[in-house]
């Protein structure tokens, strides 16, 4: 058997392939949309994809799923859990609780578990050439290494009403019904890592058993002290906040996310084209560079989206293709460089990409205004934005600031000031980038607090010792 694990580390997300190697056939469990990865991991190893299946209704990345299907001809299976409220609305295999998948030796049985959403399957694999008992757990987002899913995400970004303690609830009946009835040799290969904002405290090792999380993940104790009531306090308390693009990747995913089909390959844009569709109001400037150098100058209107291993993320905060259907011209060295970024954000449904520029020369420029930690008391601002999560905020804050991290604030421009400046900051300056050229180009006066929350910090403890 071959289990391979691929992890995209801008959205802390693992997919996997699993193959039976006598048979040649293969199965992928929760797709990225930029599929190319394992089109070629299953070439490489003499293997098809035969089927493609996912955890759940995923509001964190747009599933691969159909993309994956069309291009290979394998079969869809999805949840058919959940009740009619979680029924995918395109054709595919409905699995239920003990369904079962086949390839050749492999048996990958489905279990339902709710919690982190009604329809959540995770899926038991056995391989048959070594063992009739089942080895492994593909948990989703049930399970994590020292953590699980998050319930209350369906209230943060589905429209729910306190459906997070029902979900608790079903969480807490998963784990003690489905997880701890598993043998503890039985390893475990969560959905997400550390970064997600699907948990609230998820490791980075890339996988568990069944074991370890019983004796020593946080909630083991509640288990097994039978203890619903406090196992809910703990695992709702503290959770970060959920990015507005959530809702827009729950609607989608259980809709079908559009397939792309083979995309052609992104094309170098005249100079001239860009200026004059961006004087018409027809194109948006991605600036892929680092903060520090945007801040040296850039294009008027242009969206920082450092490339990297977090423009998905990024640019999930500063797009929301469902109110702007401008194409984006990205700021990239080659065409390599350019492609890359686009898979980064189809990840995340922002597929209008025109082309690239290699060069923002021609173009109309702006130099983005930044504030020092030092003025920042004599300046009149009619906001002062914290664009960090509420966590950090409440661990320490500039005095009088208001919070709305960044992964929001664009969906929650009723909350700014329509009048007057705004002055933004982050811990350390990339987020606060990101959230300020979105704001920008909404029609927000923003300046930017110089070294944000982390040079504010050291000034004030510079002040204080020179006092």
């Amino acid at each position: 058997m071959l289990l391979e694990r691929i992890y995209d580390e801008d959205l802390a997300q693992a997919s996997y392939l699993i193959g039976c190697q006598a048979k040649g056939e293969a199965i992928v469990v929760d797709a990225r949309r930029d599929i190319r990865v394992y089109q070629d991991l299953a070439a490489k190893n003499g293997m098809k994809i035969v089927a493609v299946t996912e955890t759940h209704i995923h509001a964190d990345y747009l599933s691969g799923t159909r993309e994956l299907a069309a291009a290979t001809g394998a079969e869809i299976h999805v949840s058919g859990e959940g009740g009619k409220d979680w029924q995918y609305g395109f054709e595919a295999e409905r699995l239920f609780d003990r369904s079962t998948i086949r390839l050749g030796n492999i048996t990958v049985t489905a279990l339902h578990t709710p919690g982190h959403t009604p329809e959540h399957l995770s899926f038991l694999v056995t391989d048959g050439a070594f063992s009739h008992e089942p080895g492994f757990l593909l948990s989703g987002d049930f399970v994590f290494s020292g953590d699980l899913g998050r319930p209350d995400l369906l209230d943060e970004a589905a429209g729910g009403t306190d459906t997070r303690f029902a979900g608790a609830h079903d969480l807490f009946v998963s784990l003690k019904e489905k997880f701890l009835a598993l043998p503890d040799y039985v390893q475990v290969y969560p959905g997400h890592g550390a970064g997600s904002a699907c948990g609230k405290a998820l490791g980075a090792i890339p996988s568990s058993t069944v074991g370890y999380e019983r004796n020593f993940a946080w909630w083991g104790p509640y288990l097994a002290a039978n203890d619903e009531a406090g196992f809910v306090e703990a695992l709702l308390d503290g959770q970060p906040d959920a990015h507005a693009y959530f809702g827009r990747m729950k609607r989608e995913n259980r809709q079908g996310p559009a397939v792309m089909g083979r995309r052609a390959p992104l094309a170098e844009l005249a100079i001239r084209d860009v200026a004059a569709a961006l004087a018409a109001n027809e194109i948006g400037i991605v600036d892929t560079r680092h903060h520090t150098l945007v801040h040296e100058g850039t294009v008027a209107g242009a969206l920082n989206i450092p490339a990297g291993n977090k423009a998905a993320s990024y640019g999930a905060w500063a797009v929301d293709p469902e109110t702007d259907q401008r194409p984006l011209a990205l700021l990239a060295p080659d065409s390599e460089s350019a492609t890359e970024m686009w898979d980064h954000l189809i990840r995340v449904g922002i597929d209008k990409v025109a082309g690239y520029v290699t060069s923002l020369d021609g173009l109309p420029s702006y130099v983005p205004e930044t504030l020092a930690p030092a003025d920042l008391a004599r300046f009149d601002a009619a906001l002062l934005l914290d664009v960090r999560n509420k966590t950090e905020h409440t661990a320490g804050h500039v005095p009088g600031s208001v919070q709305l991290s960044a992964g929001r604030v664009l969906w929650h421009t009723d909350r700014l000031p329509a009048d007057g400046v705004i002055v933004s900051y982050c811990q350390t300056g990339v987020r606060n980038s990101v959230a300020a050229s979105a704001l920008r180009r909404a029609g927000f006066d923003v300046v930017e607090l110089e070294g944000s929350y982390t040079a504010w910090e050291a000034w004030t403890t510079r002040k204080g010792q020179i006092a």
